[in-house]
C-alpha cells in the first residue's frame, strides 16, 4: 500500500512539473514588470484583465475563429497537394530528378517575400493569408514526405513482391505507412512555420484574425493587449501540436507502429 501511495506521489510531482515552471515563469515576469512603465512592460496581471477584457466584448473569440478558419483553409490544402506530390516523387526516382531542382530553388524563398505578390494577386482578405500560409507548410510537407519515402528499406518492396502484391496494394500497405513517421515530423514543422505566417499575414493585410488583433492594440499603445495576443497565439499552438500528437498516435496504432 505504501509503495502504491509513493509511486502515485512520484507520478502526481511529475505531471505538476510544468505547472511549477509556469508559475515560476509569471513570478520571474511579475518582478522584472516592476522595474518598467505598465504601458511598455504590462504583468501578468495587466496582461490577465486585457485578456478578459477582450473576452467579454467577444473580440477574442471571434478572432480566434477567424485565425482557426485560416490556418485550416491553408495548411489542409497544402497537406493535401503535398503528401501525394511528395509520395509520387519520392517513389519515381525519375521524377524527383526532374522536380527537384525547381523545388530546391522554391523552397528556400520564405513565404514573407510573397506578401506583395499575394496582396496585388489575391487583393484585402482571407485569400492572401490562406495562401501564405500555404506556402509556409507546403514545402516542409514535401520534402519530408520525399525522404521519408526514398528512406524506406528496399527490402520491404522486395518482400512485398514476393509475396504478389499489385503495385497499388504495395503502395497503400508497405510505403505509405512505412513513410509515415517521417511524413509526421514535416507534419509537425508544418504546423509552426504555417503559424507563425498566419499571423504575420494577419498583421499586413487582414482585417480580422490575432494578427490583425496585436497590430490593432500597437495603434493604441495597449502593450496589455498584445502580450494577451501573444500568450492566445501561443496556447493555441500547443493545442494544434497537442492535437496533431494523438492523431499521429492514432493512425501509428492503425498500422501497428506502436505509438
Amino acid at each position: 500500500m505504501g509503495e502504491r501511495i509513493g509511486t502515485f506521489a512520484r507520478r502526481l510531482g511529475t505531471a505538476s512539473m510544468p505547472l511549477w515552471i509556469l508559475v515560476l515563469f509569471g513570478g520571474v515576469w511579475g518582478v522584472i514588470a516592476q522595474f518598467y512603465p505598465p504601458n511598455q512592460f504590462p504583468g501578468p496581471a495587466a496582461m490577465a484583465q486585457a485578456l478578459i477584457e477582450v473576452a467579454m466584448d467577444g473580440r477574442l473569440w471571434s478572432n480566434i475563429w477567424v485565425s482557426l478558419m485560416r490556418f485550416a483553409a491553408g495548411y489542409l490544402l497544402a497537406v493535401a497537394v503535398a503528401i501525394p506530390m511528395g509520395l509520387l516523387l519520392g517513389r519515381f526516382n525519375i521524377l524527383g530528378r526532374l522536380f527537384d531542382p525547381l523545388i530546391q530553388v522554391m523552397r528556400p524563398i520564405s513565404p514573407i517575400a510573397w506578401f506583395p505578390l499575394a496582396v496585388l494577386w489575391f487583393g484585402i482578405g482571407n485569400a492572401p493569408a490562406i495562401y501564405i500560409i500555404y506556402l509556409a507548410a507546403f514545402f516542409p510537407v514535401l520534402v519530408t514526405t520525399i525522404g521519408a519515402v526514398r528512406a524506406i528499406p528496399p527490402v520491404y518492396l522486395k518482400v512485398a513482391a514476393n509475396f504478389g502484391a499489385t503495385p497499388k496494394m504495395t503502395f497503400l500497405r508497405v510505403i505509405v505507412p512505412a513513410a509515415f513517421p517521417g511524413i509526421m515530423v514535416g507534419l509537425h514543422i508544418a504546423v509552426g512555420t504555417a503559424w507563425i505566417h498566419l499571423v504575420a499575414g494577419e498583421m499586413l493585410g487582414a482585417q480580422s484574425g490575432l494578427g490583425y488583433m496585436i497590430v490593432d492594440a500597437r495603434n493604441f499603445l495597449r502593450t496589455d493587449l498584445i502580450m494577451a495576443g501573444m500568450l492566445v497565439i501561443g496556447v493555441l499552438g500547443l493545442a494544434i501540436y497537442r492535437g496533431m500528437r494523438a492523431l499521429e498516435r492514432v493512425v501509428g496504432r492503425y498500422w501497428g507502429l506502436g505509438q
